[in-house]
C-alpha cells in the first residue's frame, strides 16, 4: 500500500520490525523467545539458513522440533514467512509441514520468497564428500547441502523458487550447475554423476504444492509495516557462526546477525525497533572450532545432561562451557542488541561456585575484547571470575525479585558483561517459565 506524504515528511512510523538472533554459537533458545514475542506480532520471518539448525518449541506441554519453518508457524493469526535469504530443501520443507499438520497444526498461512534458493540432492552429496575429503580440517557441517547451495548462490549458478514456474529456465539452470558438479563428483570423488532430467523432475514434483505459498515476501513485509503491523525476524544459527563475524572457517554460510536479517528479509535497517540477543546462562557449541570456555570434566557433563544439550537436527552432543563475557560483548557490538534474553538459568541451580569468563589471556597478554586474529582466539585461555551459586528452585520465579539473591547477582554481572539490558530470563523449558524484567511486548505494541 502506497502512503503519500508531503515533501519533507517521513513515512508512517507506526510499525515495528524486531530482530531475534543467537548471541553465541546457536542452540540458545531462539525458538522459545520467538514463540513468546511472536504471539504478539503479525508476521514472523526466517531470513537466513536452512534445515541445518533447529528450534525446540514447547506449546501446551507439547514439544515441537522446527528446522526449516519459522517458529511463528505454531502461533495462530501470525503469518510465517521464509525470506529470500533462506536456502530451501523442498523435500525437507514438506516433510516438516506434513509432520506438523498430522499433529493438528495449520500451515496454510506460510509464505515463501520467490527469491529463496533451492537445495538440491547434489548439494547434499557434495557437502558430505568434501567434508570427508577435508579430514582433520573438517568444519563439522550437518551434511545437508547448505554451504554448497550458498556457494552456488554467490557463484550465480543457483536455482531459486521462482525457477520452478518456468520449466525451460529451470532446465537450463540445472544443466549449467550440474556440468561442473558432475566433473567434480566423477573425476575427483569417484561418485556417480547426477542426471539432468532426474533433477528437473525432482524439483518440479513440488511446484504445484508450493505455488500458493510463493510471493514477493519483501513487498509483503514492508506493506505490513506501512500498515502499522509488526514483523519479527527470527535468525537461524547465531552470531559466532556468521560467515563474516564468526569463528571462520568454522561458521555457517550465511549472515545470522541483525544486518543479515535485513538482507535476508528485504526489510531496511531503519525499520528495526528492537534487536534481541538470545544467550544461554552458560555456553554451548556444536561442530568443530575454537571454544575458549569449553569444559572437558564432570562440570561439562553436568551442563550437558542437566541442560539436555543435544542437537535438535543432528542429535549430536553439544560441547559445553561456562558463560563467556567476551563473546557476549562482541555479539552485542556486532548486532547492536537493544535487549538480551538469557535462557536456561535454572540449569545452573545447585552449583556452589559458578565461573564466568570476563577476559582472555593469550601468551601472557590480556584481551578484554574479542581478539582480532583467529589464531589468538584459538589459543585464548579464559580469565574467570567466581560467583556464588544458589540451591533454591527458581522455576516458579516470574519477577526478578523472586530470584535468590545469588541468582540476581549472577544476572547483574552477566548484564554488565553483555553491555546491554537483560529483559527476559528463562528459568525453565516451558513457554511461561520466564522472569520478565522489561516487557518487550508492551514496547513493541507501543511502536
Amino acid at each position: 500500500m502506497h502512503h503519500p506524504c508531503r515533501l519533507g515528511e517521513r513515512k508512517n512510523e507506526n510499525m515495528a520490525a524486531i530482530v531475534i538472533n543467537g548471541a553465541q554459537w546457536g542452540d540458545e533458545g531462539k525458538g522459545k523467545a520467538t514463540d513468546i514475542l511472536g504471539g504478539h506480532v503479525d508476521f514472523v520471518c526466517k531470513p537466513n539458513g536452512g534445515n541445518n539448525a533447529g528450534h525446540t518449541v514447547v506449546v501446551n506441554g507439547e514439544k515441537y522440533e522446527l528446522k526449516l519453518l519459522p517458529a511463528g508457524i505454531l502461533t495462530p493469526n501470525v503469518t510465517p514467512v521464509i525470506g529470500n535469504g533462506v536456502v530451501v530443501n523442498l523435500e525437507a520443507l514438506f516433510q516438516e509441514i506434513d509432520g506438523l499438520e498430522s499433529r493438528g497444526a495449520d500451515c496454510s498461512r506460510l509464505r515463501i520468497s520467490s527469491n529463496a534458493h533451492l537445495v538440491g540432492p547434489y548439494h547434499q552429496t557434495i557437502d558430505k564428500v568434501t567434508e570427508r575429503f577435508l579430514g582433520k580440517r573438517a568444519i563439522g557441517t550437518t551434511g545437508r547441502g547448505i554451504g554448497p547451495c550458498y556457494a552456488d548462490k554467490v557463484n550465480r549458478i543457483g536455482i531459486r523458487v521462482q525457477d520452478l514456474f518456468d520449466e525451460s529456465i529451470l532446465r537450463q539452470k540445472v544443466e549449467g550447475t550440474l556440468r561442473s558438479k558432475n566433473e567434480l563428483l566423477v573425476k575427483l570423488y569417484n561418485r556417480p554423476a547426477f542426471d539432468v532430467d532426474e533433477m528437473v523432475d525432482y524439483f518440479l514434483q513440488y511446484r504445484d504444492r508450493i505455488a500458493p505459498m510463493v510471493c514477493d515476501t519483501s513487498l509483503l513485509l514492508n506493506q505490513a509495516l506501512d500498515e502499522g503491523k509488526s514483523v519479527l525476524m527470527e535468525g537461524g544459527q547465531a552470531t559466532m557462526l556468521d560467515v563474516d563475524h564468526g569463528t571462520y572457517p568454522f561458521v555457517t554460510s550465511s549472515n545470522p546477525s541483525a544486518g543479515g536479517a535485513c538482507v535476508g528479509s528485504g526489510i531496511g535497517p531503519t525499520r528495526i525497533s528492537h534487536a534481541v540477543g538470545i544467550i544461554k546462562a552458560y555456553t554451548t557449541r556444536v561442530g568443530a572450532g575454537p571454544f575458549p570456555t569449553e569444559l572437558f570434566d564432570e562440570s561439562g557433563e553436568y551442563l550437558r545432561e542437566t541442560g539436555h544439550e543435544y542437537g535438535v537436527v543432528t542429535k549430536r552432543p553439544r560441547r559445553c562451557g561456562w558463560f563467556d563475557g567476551v563473546v557476549a560483548e562482541y555479539a552485542t557490538r556486532i548486532n547492536g542488541f537493544t535487549d538480551m534474553f538469557v535462557t536456561k538459568l535454572d540449569v545452573l541451580t545447585g552449583i556452589k561456585e559458578i565461573p564466568v569468563c570476563v577476559a582472555y589471556e593469550v601468551d601472557g597478554k590480556r584481551f578484554d575484547h574479542m581478539p582480532e586474529s583467529q589464531s589468538d582466539f584459538h589459543h585464548a585461555k579464559p580469565i574467570y571470575e567466581m560467583l556464588p551459586g544458589w540451591t533454591e528452585d527458581i522455576t516458579g520465579a516470574r519477577t526478578f525479585d523472586e530470584l535468590p539473591e545469588n541468582a540476581q547477582n549472577y544476572m547483574k554481572r552477566l548484564e554488565e558483561l553483555c553491555g546491554t539490558r537483560v529483559s527476559y530470563i528463562g528459568v525453565g523449558p516451558g513457554r511461561d517459565e520466564n522472569v520478565v524484567i522489561n516487557d518487550l511486548v508492551a514496547e513493541i505494541k507501543g511502536c
